[in-house]
């Protein structure tokens, strides 16, 4: 995570636990055991703490966006925005009820991509209607009477996907704001986790757009 954190400009010091090899010389602050323990957030033995500022978020074109709805677990959140930065995903929206992502627990799953990819929180209907007008289809997840199969689904970019809240899903006002409902057809279960939702369907449309 340190060494993501230095890549995306994010890091402004290092501090070490004494009698590891210097790292980072030109940022790096040697400290005590008793010290390195107090600043960690961990229960396991801390080695190194980065000391990091948030990433600026430089506007650029979005061609494919994430929008999570009330996600609360810190370990889909976080998996969810490694996933997200692995399959080139533009930008993540938020809602206010979302975890917060700087969660030490959402931080550790995200294992530094959160350096790298801007996250935006705010009201989600604002988010969803912008972006319908300047063109993007939004793809909401859901068990609807109206959802279509994964493998029945024609993308072109750009496109939005909303994935919703690991008890209740995506909030029926957001639904009917999108412009296609999709589900994954599976054979032996009802549902899936969250972010392992969340990562087929990046894949496989991030795959169908390259191909198109």
């Amino acid at each position: 995570m340190i060494e993501e954190a230095k890549c995306a400009h994010c890091l402004k010091e290092v501090f070490l636990l004494e009698g590891m090899e210097p790292l980072f010389e030109d940022r790096a602050t040697v400290c005590s055991a008793p010290v390195i323990q107090k600043l960690s957030n961990q229960n396991s033995q801390a080695k190194i703490i980065g000391l990091c500022e948030k990433p600026k978020q430089d506007p650029k074109q979005e061609k494919a966006i994430l929008i999570l709805d009330d996600i609360q677990d810190p370990g889909n959140a976080g998996t969810l925005i490694r996933t997200a930065f692995a399959f080139g995903m533009d930008k993540i929206y938020c809602s206010e009820h979302t975890v917060d992502f700087y969660n030490p627990k959402v931080l550790q799953a995200s294992q530094g991509a959160i350096f790298h990819i801007p996250i935006q929180r705010g009201a989600l209907e604002e988010v969803i209607s912008s972006h319908q007008k300047e063109g993007m289809k939004i793809l909401g997840t859901s068990l609807h009477q109206r959802s279509i199969s994964l493998g029945d689904v024609q993308i072109q970019a750009p496109y939005g996907i909303v994935l919703g809240n690991e008890g209740q899903g995506v909030h029926p006002e957001l639904l009917d704001l999108c412009d296609t409902l999709i589900k994954i057809e599976m054979e032996q279960f009802e549902s899936l986790n969250v972010a392992i939702a969340g990562g087929i369907l990046m894949y496989t449309l991030r795959s169908r757009f390259q191909d198109a």
